[in-house]
């Protein structure tokens, strides 16, 4: 009897712990499923927020019977600020740009600029805070054509880079009606660099054969595991030349007044030394640029962002495993080119 009833309780725990288990699955099946991606374009108020500085800390710096003159004065400020917002009052976009090699924050950017030019006019500004080093060129080249959208629209535009934009990060910033730059940012880098390991005298010492057919004289010229002939180098340097042509170019268009031959070299520069090459347009922050202009207009910050469902996150330590896989190795030695 005893042995009975032992089985009992734990066949019955067994089935409590099972439903239970079973139950936290399918509340997050239902979860996932109704969640979904979910996309969302954040506004963050500047001008509030550094009003909000101000009156945070003036609060705390003047006498107890100062502090009640003050609460009416912001009231009244506030109130005279709201009015005029209801008329045409110039307003201030800005987006940040932050970028790496693939210039993955494009897919942000775009949405960013969309959101953008459905209220935008060409009385108001947008300021595009660039942060990059550069990276693959057709990346950068999809996020300059993002911002010549505001260009094209008459609006003006202005980049301001406070650490870095070189290479691929000053392709972007041309488009810029004027460039701002903090005293040691780093700008410039007009050059093109490609880069490739071969591994194939390993594999020719190991006696092993690597086969790869291709229809069209140059489809292949410099790879990972075949052999590099004379011929296939010379096409492939041949098209980092041409690259660099596209890019002095580009940047000419949009910067004529710069010494190409100066400039042009692969170099970078900081910001002070940048200004007396026509690089950029003023040693500024972009801090200080923004706070200037929230005394008089509104700073709106425009951030776009793709939430992740329940079930990706549930699954993206299995994603990033599978990730680093050979796979991907392989495909990250692939040659590309950098600007």
């Amino acid at each position: 009897m005893d042995a009975m009833q032992s089985i009992g309780i734990f066949a019955a725990q067994t089935f409590l712990i099972l439903f239970a288990i079973l139950a936290v699955i399918i509340v997050i099946a239902i979860l996932a499923a109704k969640a979904g991606h979910k996309t969302e374009v954040e506004v963050e108020l500047l001008h509030k927020k550094y009003k909000g500085f101000r009156n945070l800390l003036k609060a705390h710096t003047v006498s107890k019977s100062e502090r009640k003159e003050l609460k009416k004065k912001l009231k009244e400020e506030r109130k005279a600020h709201d009015s005029k917002a209801q008329g045409h009052e110039k307003k201030i976009f800005v987006v940040d740009f932050e970028g790496d090699v693939k210039a993955s924050a494009v897919e942000n950017l775009r949405e960013e600029i969309t959101a953008v030019l459905t209220i935008a006019t060409p009385q108001d500004e947008v300021v595009v805070r660039v942060e990059s080093p550069g990276g693959v060129v057709h990346g950068y080249g999809l996020a300059a054509s993002q911002l010549l959208r505001v260009r094209e629209k008459n609006i003006p535009l202005t980049v301001c880079v406070d650490k870095v934009a070189a290479s691929g990060g000053y392709l972007m910033s041309v488009t810029a009606n004027k460039i701002l730059c903090a005293p040691f940012a780093i700008v410039g880098s007009i050059g093109v660099v490609a880069q490739i390991p071969n591994l194939h005298r390993v594999l020719k010492k190991h006696d092993v054969d690597f086969k790869e057919y291709t229809a069209g004289e140059y489809k292949r010229t410099v790879s990972l595991l075949g052999e590099i002939t004379a011929k296939g180098e010379e096409k492939f340097k041949q098209q980092l030349e041409d690259t660099h042509v596209l890019f002095k170019g580009f940047v000419s268009k949009y910067r004529p007044n710069l010494n190409l031959e100066e400039v042009a070299t692969g170099e970078y520069w900081y910001g002070e030394q940048a200004i007396t090459k026509g690089l950029v347009d003023e040693i500024r922050t972009s801090d200080d640029y923004l706070m200037t202009l929230a005394d008089k207009h509104q700073v709106i910050k425009v951030k776009y962002e793709q939430k992740q469902s329940i079930s990706d996150k549930l699954t993206g330590v299995l994603g990033k495993a599978m990730k680093k896989g050979a796979l991907s190795i392989v495909e990250e030695l692939e040659t590309r080119r950098f600007l």
